[in-house]
């Protein structure tokens, strides 16, 4: 979880309070405090609030807390007359683009340290460690608009931060610490992305590096802002950052982003809230405690929100449009949390508005004894095995696709339950078995030394019902039958099972090379060498083992 390092008068002088309430309340919100040293204190935020990730945001958020100032926090957006024309091949590369520009921004060390802290954090937390969502922050006045985001030959060459001679994109990858460390992000295409203004000079190498001239320094007035990636955290990420600086004085100005299809494109970064509505009912029996549509509608605003209770609203409202219940509250969500997606997150805050410690406990009406259940036990146990084989234990998610699940695998397509309103195309149907997850790691891992072994004993989905599943894989140049034969006689052995091996005729697997588990007459897994085509399907080059099992 990202540590935030807080100086003391700068926090201070951000939330309008003494040190002493701040370090008193803070937890409060869902920090802890690591360390307090004299000149500053150092907090750990959960992973769920990445607005927090910055001193701005956490004086913000304390104000609300403290009741220095409450209610939805408002940011005027100016239209500037700078654009960004995205080139019509980025769209295979890292299509998703967000921009704006600050403008009059006052840089100390404090608020220079808090953005590139900002940054990194946001690159781990809602990027993936880049590679989601990166950010590039640029000094504005070195370069000339408009600018283009487009694909570029990988010999282009421009100085790279840090650097004071130009080198090429391949040589950055190759030469430089940042290349090397986020080279697996961008390597894999034949053109890579960058961004330029219109005398052609470099702004970033996005995801990798930024060019030395739109370094940011403490005279730096004006910034423009890029936040690209592969989805649309690249807007929350956006909204996060300008409201930082805002927060600081800065002036937050639009940036027009024209795409291939269409010229006039879109405009970010939008700031408008989200509106939703809960219910007073569904809160107060979630959280235990009874509280009023007002007192709800009071600690949300604490949490900064926006928030008005049904009656309220109801007399606000234009005549003739629908009157709300007295149960239901209107909710006024900041562009900045990126962490509301369901009624239950605007829930968790009444109850940190309304103070954990203001929560009485109580006993539960039944008591009882509880005891590890015996699929828990079973599950404990063979994890101790794999990982005494030297597995590594992984715990990829249980949506994956049609695609991914039997066509990279070369199986025919099955029944398998699928998602009613899925969120993207890779993630459309539960899983009917884990190898293919396992393969998609080791995919997304080729930059990691061989060899690599890892399992994960998990839950699958088959005709309606769960059921639990063993499955690892390995991947090296010297990978062959003997080894995983080796690992299912160690498990098999080692759970006390008597089992036998048959021909199997999985088309996952080379012919010959692979095997079922069969206990009592019945298969309960297979195991083998995995197919070549398989392999190169999921991207990679090396020969794999693999097992999976059921039923134990």
């Amino acid at each position: 979880m990202p540590i935030i390092t807080l100086h003391y008068d700068d926090l201070e002088d951000l939330i309008g309070t003494d040190r002493e309430a701040i370090i008193k309340r803070i937890p409060m919100i869902g920090a802890d405090i690591e360390r307090a040293e004299e000149e500053h204190i150092d907090i750990e935020f959960f992973p769920d609030r990445p607005d927090l990730y910055s001193v701005e945001g956490v004086a913000r958020a304390m104000r609300g807390f403290l009741d220095i100032e409450t209610g939805l926090p408002t940011y005027k957006v100016s239209k500037s007359d700078i654009s960004i024309t995205l080139d019509h091949e980025i769209g295979e590369i890292r299509p998703f683009l967000a921009c704006a520009v600050i403008k009059d921004i006052e840089f100390t060390s404090y608020s220079i340290e808090s953005l590139m802290n900002l940054q990194e954090d946001l690159h781990w937390g809602l990027g993936r460690n880049r590679a989601k969502v990166s950010i590039g922050v640029h000094d504005l006045d070195r370069v000339t608009p408009p600018f283009k985001y487009i694909a570029a030959e990988p010999s282009y060459e421009f100085v790279p931060l840090d650097f004071d001679t130009p080198m090429s994109m391949t040589d950055i990858l190759k030469k430089h610490p940042k290349g090397v460390k986020f080279a697996h992000l961008a390597e894999k295409f034949d053109k890579y992305p960058l961004i330029i203004d219109s005398n052609d000079n470099v702004l970033s190498f996005p995801p990798i590096i930024n060019g030395t001239l739109t370094r940011v320094e403490d005279n730096t007035k004006n910034l423009f802002i890029e936040v690209t990636g592969t989805g649309r955290a690249v807007f929350a990420a956006l909204n996060i950052v300008v409201t930082a600086l805002a927060e600081r004085g800065g002036k937050i100005e639009s940036v027009q982003v024209r795409t291939p299809e269409d010229n006039d494109g879109y405009t970010t970064p939008d700031l408008d809230p989200a509106i939703r509505t809960i219910s007073r009912t569904g809160a107060v029996a979630l959280l235990g405690f009874e509280l009023s549509s007002n007192e709800i509608a009071g600690h949300l605003r604490r949490m900064r929100f926006g928030a008005v209770p049904g009656s309220e609203a109801e007399a606000e409202s234009v005549a003739g449009s629908e009157a709300m219940s007295d149960d239901l509250i209107e909710v006024a969500v900041p562009a900045y949390r990126a962490d509301i997606m369901h009624d239950y997150d605007i829930f968790e805050d009444i109850a940190i508005g309304y103070g954990y410690e203001q929560i009485m406990p109580a006993l539960p009406a039944t008591m009882t004894i509880g005891e590890e259940h015996p699929v828990s036990r079973m599950k404990s146990a063979l994890r101790e095995i794999m990982v005494g084989l030297s597995f590594y234990e992984v715990m990829p998610f249980a949506l994956t696709s049609e695609t991914i699940h039997f066509d990279r695998m070369q199986r025919p397509r099955a029944s398998a339950t699928h998602v009613m309103h899925p969120i993207s195309q890779e993630q459309t149907i539960l899983r009917t078995t884990i190898l293919p997850n396992l393969l998609e790691i080791l995919s997304l891992n080729q930059h990691r030394e061989l060899p690599q072994q890892i399992f994960e004993v998990g839950d699958v989905v088959a005709n309606g019902h769960n059921k639990v599943h063993l499955a690892a894989v390995a991947i090296d140049p010297h990978a062959n039958f003997s080894e995983i034969r080796a690992a299912v006689d160690t498990v098999m052995h080692e759970r006390g099972v008597v089992y036998e091996i048959t021909d199997s005729d999985d088309p996952a697997f080379i012919e010959g090379r692979q095997a079922e588990i069969v206990v009592d007459g019945k298969c309960t897994g297979v195991f083998g060498e995995v197919h070549p085509g398989v392999i190169l399907n999921f991207g990679l080059d090396q020969p794999v083992i693999a097992l999976e099992m059921w039923g134990l």
